[in-house]
């Protein structure tokens, strides 16, 4: 076995994004990360040195192992979600540094939308500002687990305890009236490597872990065994050949849960029912499968069943439903308004629908929601109804970040306007403008 497969074989992955307000020093941190980590090969440092004498700076700029478009080394900005994979004897991981910019935010939803641990980074001569209060309330909405206030940047205010704290104790009441469940406060300097892989000598006064310490020990689950059983249908395999005359099989990636053999599921949104009468994974019969595998089910009933139905323990069977209420982050430039037609794609399954009302925007200083706004514009989060043309089988994002999320797509040229999370907006539900039932859908 090499050291990749024996490295493999016995650490843990973890997804993480990094987040906060323009010059906060994100790059930095993930460069000081990555060069005091020995995570860096040669050749890139000495471009990145290389990069930084041109630019007249003596030391190397870190924040240039991450940030590679030519306009955000010219800015000294991040523009576009960068992806970085490094490991350590203890664990592995792939980070999403994700831009500042407030009309950047929607790449922070990518970048954190399959993360399980969101660092947002807060200047510590600036304190909690808007841009922070929103990347706090985009990791909760996307039901993120783990999240780090790193307060960087303790060498400009002389590494005083008040500072941190003050800001800590801020931070953490509002990300706590989110419904973040697990919040960590480390003072940083990602300049001069305070706190980021070795222990500060200048901050005595604080004792817990380095961000690459947290990042290294923070429980990780991977197990989606015990969530609700998803199959979600992408191709039927049908070869009609003389060695397989009669094979019908439906392949795809099972979203959560286990299937086994002889077990009765439901075919969403048809409803019809039948036993699996055996898994196919790379090519050879399992008795189980569990996600996130791709394999091929088979039924014992030849039933109508094609890319984008739902396949699902008959005992554990989501209902379906034309009508969709969720909170979205609006990642289009242009808005969503009103009885705007649009294309609602879930899983494998993509269906017409029409925002038929926009109860409410949120406004991140008070969380308070804003009613009736009428549309959502770049970066706005809101709730939204939508009737679809056929019914769905969502689940609750809180209970099942796959099932439960969808996107919003204009049908005329294929943009994505809005990324939303069925169900209630925050884990602690937060008061929400009345809805009224409405009659006369188009659909």
């Amino acid at each position: 076995m090499t050291t990749a497969e024996q490295l493999s074989a016995t650490t843990t992955l973890l997804r993480f994004a990094t987040a906060g307000s323009v010059d906060d020093g994100k790059s930095t941190l993930v460069g000081r990360l990555l060069h005091d980590s020995k995570s860096v090969l040669e050749d890139q440092l000495e471009a990145v040195e290389h990069a930084s004498r041109s630019r007249g700076q003596e030391a190397p700029d870190l924040a240039l192992l991450t940030d590679g478009l030519r306009a955000e080394r010219e800015q000294g900005i991040t523009i576009d979600v960068a992806y970085r994979y490094f490991a350590t004897p203890r664990r592995r991981f792939i980070l999403a540094d994700t831009p500042g910019h407030v009309q950047y935010t929607r790449n922070m939803v990518t970048g954190a939308s399959t993360a399980e641990l969101a660092v947002v980074l807060v200047d510590a001569r600036n304190g909690v500002v808007e841009q922070t209060r929103r990347h706090a309330a985009v990791a909760a909405l996307l039901r993120v687990p783990h999240v780090v206030l790193a307060v960087n940047k303790m060498d400009l205010v002389d590494y005083a305890e008040p500072v941190f704290a003050a800001i800590a104790e801020e931070f953490t009441t509002y990300a706590s009236e989110l419904g973040v469940p697990e919040i960590t406060a480390i003072p940083i300097s990602a300049l001069a490597g305070d706190n980021v892989v070795e222990p500060s000598a200048n901050m005595d006064w604080y004792g817990g872990p380095t961000v690459l310490e947290h990042l290294e020990t923070v429980p990780v689950s991977h197990d989606l065994t015990a969530c609700h059983a998803r199959f979600p249908v992408q191709y039927v395999i049908r070869p009609q050949t003389a060695e397989h005359p009669d094979y019908r099989g439906y392949a795809g990636q099972i979203a959560a849960g286990a299937f086994r053999v002889g077990e009765e599921i439901t075919v969403l949104p048809s409803g019809k029912t039948s036993t699996i009468t055996a898994i196919d994974a790379l090519g050879e019969p399992v008795d189980i499968a569990w996600a996130p595998q791709s394999v091929t089910i088979r039924l014992a009933d030849d039933i109508d069943i094609s890319r984008g139905d739902l396949l699902a323990p008959s005992a554990d069977a989501p209902a379906t439903s034309q009508d969709v209420e969720a909170t979205v982050c609006h990642v289009a430039d242009q808005p969503l308004t009103v009885g705007q037609r649009v294309l609602l794609k879930h899983t494998t399954r993509t269906v017409k629908a029409i925002v038929k009302e926009i109860p409410s925007r949120l406004t991140l200083d008070d969380l308070s929601q804003h009613p009736e706004p009428g549309r959502l514009v770049a970066n706005d989060i809101g709730r939204v109804r939508v009737r679809t043309a056929e019914p769905l089988a969502l689940d609750a994002y809180a209970d099942s970040r796959r099932t439960g999320s969808f996107l919003l797509i204009d049908p005329a040229d294929g943009t994505t306007l809005a990324a939303g999370m069925a169900g209630e907006s925050f884990a602690t539900a937060k008061a929400v403008v009345a809805i009224d039932d409405e009659e006369g859908w188009d659909f």
